[in-house]
């Protein structure tokens, strides 16, 4: 049974990800054709509470689908995670007549959202928008493609460098908290190792395999590893290697370069799916859900299973990264 919506915000928070504008473009025209007026907030969560709205229209969201980034900017609200601060937003957003809204990001975004329905009532329906494709309840986050094609292009440019020069280079890709970029790009990119933060980095594994390349006749190696807790991991690992094995390894980080960037036809065609049916799941009623794939299929999924389950990398893909370095 279909809800009558009349007027619905549309927000990004967190780091920006490929195929954000995108997915705003898809909420807006959705939302519009279905006689739903949308208006955009600007930068996250932080527009909500300092009043920050603007009316979208059909046009304001022409040519966009091909730009990284997000034209409703982003950012961090840590004022966020205090009750009075979530309740001015959901009174801001109440006086503009605002009775649905869609929230594009990660863990911390859908956080805030679970909040606001949880304490306010208020309907929100949630798009998962992060690099890190750590979310639980969906095959695939809006952005990870673009990312991952990105990092793997620098590799392979990386890769060049490296049989020229005879050489051992760390690529350190993002994913503080999650491997998924990292271990993708290195079965992908042929890396003879790869440093996830769901294994301990074994730094003896992988000077193994760069002697075993070394034994076969290869003359240079890419090692790939996630950032870490801080930016730099790599070099730590440099600096290990060099003092147990004697190898001088180059270090490259290729930090936000992932995120920026026109969104591959995979992370547009995602994100023009989920902002579809983030429309659709408002006007049947749903709420506190966050929309994404599985088989797929689009599906909702509650916002306290993606915030309280861990998407983890298939152990089939380390081992197969593994494997594939011998």
């Amino acid at each position: 049974m279909e809800k009558t919506v009349r007027k619905i915000a549309v927000l990004t928070s967190g780091g920006d990800a490929p195929g954000m504008n995108a997915a705003i473009r898809s909420v807006v025209r959705t939302a519009i054709t279905s006689q739903i007026e949308v208006v955009g907030v600007l930068q996250g969560y932080a527009g909500c509470v300092a009043n920050k709205m603007q009316p979208m229209t059909i046009g304001s969201v022409a040519n966009i689908i091909q730009r990284g980034g997000t034209i409703l900017k982003s950012g961090r609200c840590p004022e966020f995670h205090q009750a009075d601060v979530r309740k001015i937003a959901a009174t801001n957003l109440k006086n503009a007549g605002v009775e649905a809204l869609v929230t594009i990001g990660g863990d911390g975004t859908f956080h805030g959202a679970h909040l606001i329905a949880q304490e306010h009532g208020f309907q929100v329906v949630g798009l998962p928008g992060t690099i890190d494709n750590d979310i639980f309840g969906t095959d695939e986050t809006i952005g990870f493609d673009t990312a991952l094609n990105t990092a793997l292009e620098a590799i392979d440019r990386i890769r060049d460098t490296a049989a020229s020069h005879d050489r051992l280079f760390i690529v350190e890709v993002m994913g503080r908290d999650s491997g998924f970029i990292a271990i993708d790009v290195g079965v992908a990119g042929g890396a003879e190792e790869v440093f996830i933060p769901e294994t301990l980095a074994n730094v003896d594994q992988a000077i193994q395999s760069i002697k075993r390349g070394v034994a076969r006749g290869k003359s240079s190696s890419i090692l790939v590893a996630a950032e870490g807790q801080k930016v730099g991991r790599a070099y730590d690992l440099a600096e290990q290697i060099r003092r147990k094995a004697g190898f001088d390894a180059k270090v490259c980080v290729l930090g936000h370069i992932q995120r920026g960037g026109p969104p591959t036809a995979r992370d547009r065609i995602l994100a023009s799916r989920l902002g579809f049916a983030a429309v659709r799941a408002i006007q049947q009623g749903l709420s506190d859900v966050m929309v994404g794939v599985q088989n797929g299929q689009v599906v909702p999924v509650k916002f306290k299973d993606c915030l309280s389950k861990k998407r983890r990398v298939p152990q089939e893909l380390i081992d197969l990264a593994h494997l594939l370095s011998h």
